[in-house]
């Protein structure tokens, strides 16, 4: 499986982005696709996933509303909308693949700072 974000960048408050993930080696319409959060001097704090064909979708509580994830199957890319950014929310933004985790993107830096 590999991963490949895009789309980071330095925003300021209250703006907005799009992650992608290039997804190559693995079928990911059946198979758990998630967004993992690092931020600086801090840990790993899951964002956001997406699993099957209805598809199921889960948010952490902090993004809920903000944060709008999604798959284009023709390309084989996850995407990542990221509404009313705010300062605490920089940090890398991982594509994970697996229920396991079992693969890792390198990630797609986002600043937040005004």
């Amino acid at each position: 499986v590999q991963l490949v974000e895009s789309g980071g960048g330095l925003v300021q408050p209250g703006d907005s982005l799009r992650l992608s993930c290039e997804v190559s080696g693995t079928n990911f319409v059946e198979e758990e696709m998630m967004w993992v959060r690092q931020g600086p001097r801090k840990g790993l704090a899951w964002v956001s996933s997406i699993n099957g064909d209805a598809p199921r979708i889960s948010y952490a509580h902090f993004v809920r509303g903000r944060f709008t994830i999604s798959r284009d199957l023709v390309n084989h890319t996850l995407h990542l909308d990221l509404n009313n950014l705010q300062p605490k929310e920089t940090g890398t933004y991982y594509c994970v693949h697996g229920d396991d985790m079992d693969s890792w993107g390198n990630g797609t830096f986002v600043a937040v700072d005004s």
